[in-house]
């Protein structure tokens, strides 16, 4: 049984064209970033902590035939001053924030972290990896980012 940690539209989409079957289950975990906690762990550690928090929302009957799959995204400001490793952007909480981020990102290089974890149940074994990608933004204009903050993509 695969099961899903996510309520995230792009991970459900991206597990859609696998064809294979399976359940969603939406942990709740604490997705503050550590003091001093680089973005590779960050990722890491969250796509792992999701990945456990889902088994304990599995009825007892399904975990021992359950593998659970969790991932974490962030972006990275990788030139922030006074960060030795950029700093972690998150997802914004509303449009305004959107907006902001998107200006701040604004032809200049980003870098995207995204961990992933897959949780066998029925011995415990774990994957936990983690991927970074560098991003270069074009010199979009202020009506680009007005339409693409307006369509919602940027809140997920």
């Amino acid at each position: 049984m695969l099961i899903l940690a996510s309520n995230s539209p792009r991970r459900k989409q991206l597990l859609d064209l696998t064809g294979w079957d399976y359940r969603i289950v939406v942990p709740t975990v604490d997705e503050q970033v550590r003091q001093g906690e680089p973005p590779d762990e960050y990722v890491r550690r969250l796509a792992l902590e999701k990945a456990q928090a889902a088994s304990d929302l599995l009825p007892a009957a399904d975990r021992q035939q359950a593998i659970i799959l969790a991932a974490d995204t962030t972006v990275v400001d990788v030139d922030a001053p006074g960060s030795p490793s950029g700093e972690i952007l998150g997802k914004p909480a509303d449009p305004t924030e959107a907006w902001a981020m998107l200006r701040r990102l604004r032809g200049r290089l980003h870098r995207v972290y995204t961990g992933l974890a897959a949780l066998r149940l029925a011995d415990g074994a774990v994957i936990n990896r983690v991927v970074s990608t560098d991003v270069w933004m074009r010199n979009y204009s202020d009506a680009e980012i007005e339409r693409y903050v307006a369509s919602g993509d940027p809140l997920d």
